[in-house]
């Protein structure tokens, strides 16, 4: 054989067992993978083509106390077509009647639908959109319509269903009804009822299969879920929505007369420590107001004259002064160390007891009397009010809290004025709810109860868990010193020389204490002096339903910053609005010449209110609050546009009830 041909010979030995090893290699590498490794290739193919999605369950609803809703999570739909599951003969016998059932429900034409349906035929298009966010009601028909209720895989009808949470109240007590949220990486975000009580409220994920039919597209396996998701439980919260809306809007009305920054009121029920309203409203650049921030609860700031409640009882539990106790506040000025205490009044009230410098709200006065009796043994003052527990959180369920401050002597910040300083309410920090829960404790007798927010958790007619009254202290103070703060907070209303004098109404009891602080006073610009304006107490004077306080930050000063002009009046409107609506209310006699515009505009509203009404009743000139309260509770669905009081309704005077459904009222 000659040479060449041997070479050639033994290239192709060569080549044919390099063929035959990699043929072997190619086999053992088969068998590798189906024997050993299938499982782990199987289950990485089926990742790429199924996917095990989350299945969100439905909230529990948040109720008010009687039943109605705060928060509720309501189902949406989105609807898509994947004309490759429909066979060519079932599409064209249904495509017609198909949109134009399409048309109908939603609005478009049917030619608009069949153009759809007919170019994601053509197209082999497995995920074509046909509408978005329907309810269940829409939801429901469209299953029923030709084609789709032949199903999934014979009508090409992909359902992807989405829960929302609505809030039937709209802006009203929004930040106190609150949410929940978790970003992607499961951080939760809580605010308010819904933040505070989200591990009843949330219930359990279910789990669903889904096949992926294009880039980032997926479509649900079979009509089943694998893990069915579990429903959260309802919530019922002591929030009573008339309550709420006139403390929303009394709040509301007042913040714009006086172009106030923030500001925010709390109404409680004495007797159980329930949260009958809560409301927080801050202004936005444009001048409007909204719930911004739960002011109430987690704003801690300096309580000015309103704290004189603490020290009145504090002196009187040390037997350190008594009500009959006279004290000279010389000219309205007096001067400890370089700091000099000023009344409101100019050259001051001459030698007046320390009851009539409760109701006059002499800052010298007090200044004086907590001075001189504790400059000796300050840590007695201090160890007295922290035995009434008004350096402690209240330890609410809902997050962020305001810190109260309350200085020993030697922390920092203390110092030779701040016996004075804190006798009228500086150098201290109390949050809203903290200062009424204490003036809660005085209208209760002295029982320290804790704010409560929620009354029962349910699973349908079910009682899951209640919540009954907590009581922090079962007597802040003797019953003796009880009786006297109760006499002195009913005269600062009732006696014509008390700072809340102007709320007074002969029939109609209220007791209280008005207070206004300065903020930044340490600032050297006086143009960054701001006021905080406050009224807290309760109602009735003589037999204590509720408690409130309404705080009002930054009023502007050119309008008026006192108190009791500017928090006063929103307690007294929810004070008399509240009875207005109860049995006891033939037995009070509403009306003072004091505050002319809300008295007359009250009136207004009551009288109205006691009307039985067969026909449409005339609402012009009424705030917008009080003509849907009337008509509302007539039966009728109301639609309001703008702010202010009606200028405008759509049905007129005099027309039967029966006869109508809906009413616009136009506000300006």
């Amino acid at each position: 054989m000659p040479v060449s041909e041997k070479k050639i010979l033994k290239r192709l030995y060569v080549v044919s067992a390099g063929l035959f090893l990699f043929a072997m290699a190619v086999i053992v590498k088969l068998v590798s993978i189906q024997m050993v490794d299938g499982d782990k290739y199987r289950n990485l193919a089926e990742k790429r083509t199924e996917k095990m999605f989350t299945i969100e369950p439905n909230r529990g609803n948040l109720y008010s106390d009687d039943g109605s809703l705060l928060a509720t999570s309501v189902s949406r739909y989105t609807v898509r077509f994947d004309a490759v599951t429909v066979s060519d003969e079932d599409f064209q016998e249904n495509v017609k009647p198909l949109a134009n059932e399409l048309a109908k429900l939603l609005g478009k034409s049917s030619s608009h639908y069949q153009q759809l349906l007919r170019k994601a035929k053509a197209h082999k298009n497995r995920y074509a959109l046909i509408a978005r966010s329907l309810d269940y009601s829409e939801y429901t028909a469209l299953k029923q319509f030709p084609l789709f209720e032949k199903g999934p895989y014979k009508g090409g009808l992909i359902i992807e269903q989405k829960t929302v949470r609505e809030h039937p109240l709209g802006k009203i007590a929004e930040r106190s009804v609150g949410y929940e949220r978790f970003d992607e990486n499961g951080y939760s975000t809580r605010v308010g009822l819904e933040g505070a009580f989200g591990q009843y409220l949330r219930g359990i994920e279910g789990k669903r299969l889904k096949q992926k039919i294009a880039k980032g597209q997926w479509k649900p396996i079979g009509l089943d879920n694998i893990v069915e998701p579990k429903d959260g439980y309802d919530v019922v919260s002591t929030i009573d929505i008339n309550i709420q809306d006139i403390a929303h809007h009394g709040l509301l009305g007042q913040l714009e007369k006086y172009n106030a920054d923030h500001g925010c009121v709390i109404v409680m029920e004495t007797a159980t420590g329930e949260v009958k309203a809560i409301s927080n409203l801050g202004r936005t650049k444009d001048g409007k107001y909204y719930e911004r921030l739960n002011y109430a609860i987690g704003e801690a700031s300096d309580p000015g004259s309103t704290f004189k409640l603490m020290n009145m009882v504090a002196a009187l539990e040390d037997k350190v002064i008594d009500t009959s106790t006279v004290i000279d506040t010389e000219n309205g000025r007096w001067k400890i160390y370089r700091k000099t205490v000023r009344d409101s009044k100019h050259g001051g009230y001459g030698e007046i007891s320390m009851a009539k410098a409760f109701v006059v709200s002499s800052n010298t006065a007090f200044a004086k009397m907590i001075h001189t009796n504790y400059k000796d043994n300050p840590e007695k003052y201090v160890n007295r009010l922290r035995e009434m527990k008004i350096h402690q959180e209240l330890g609410l369920p809902i997050k962020g809290e305001g810190k109260p401050l309350l200085r020993n002597p030697g922390d920092k910040g203390w110092s030779g004025i701040s016996l004075a300083q804190m006798a009228y309410g500086y150098e201290v920090l109390m949050t809203p709810l903290q200062i009424l829960t204490f003036y809660n404790a005085i209208a209760n007798d002295g029982e320290m109860v804790k704010p409560r927010l929620i009354k029962e958790v349910k699973e349908w007619n079910t009682t899951i868990q209640k919540f009954e009254k907590e009581v922090i202290d079962p007597s802040i103070c003797s019953k003796e010193t009880v009786k006297k703060v109760q006499a002195l907070m009913a005269n600062v209303v009732s006696e014509k020389n008390g700072t809340g004098h102007r709320l007074y109404s002969p029939n109609f009891s209220m007791a209280g204490k008005t207070g206004t602080a300065q903020k930044n006073y340490g600032s050297s610009d006086p143009s960054k002096f701001g006021y905080i304006s406050s009224f807290s107490g309760y109602f009735p004077a003589d037999n204590p339903k509720y408690s409130c306080i309404v705080v009002i930050h930054e009023p502007d000063k050119s309008v008026g910053y006192y108190g009791a002009d500017v928090a006063g009046p929103v307690f007294k409107s929810i004070a008399q609005k509240i009875y207005a609506n109860n049995p006891l209310v033939n037995e009070v006699e509403l009306m003072t010449a004091d505050n002319q515009k809300l008295d007359t505009a009250y009136q207004k509203y009551y009288t109205e209110a006691q009307k039985a009404h067969n026909s449409v009743p005339n609402v012009k000139g009424m705030s917008g609050m009080d003509a849907v309260a009337i008509l509302e509770n007539l039966g009728l669905e109301v639609e309001v546009i703008g702010n202010g009081k009606v200028k405008k309704q759509s049905i007129s005077q005099g027309t039967a009830i029966k006869k109508v459904d809906k009413i616009i009222l136009e506000l300006s």
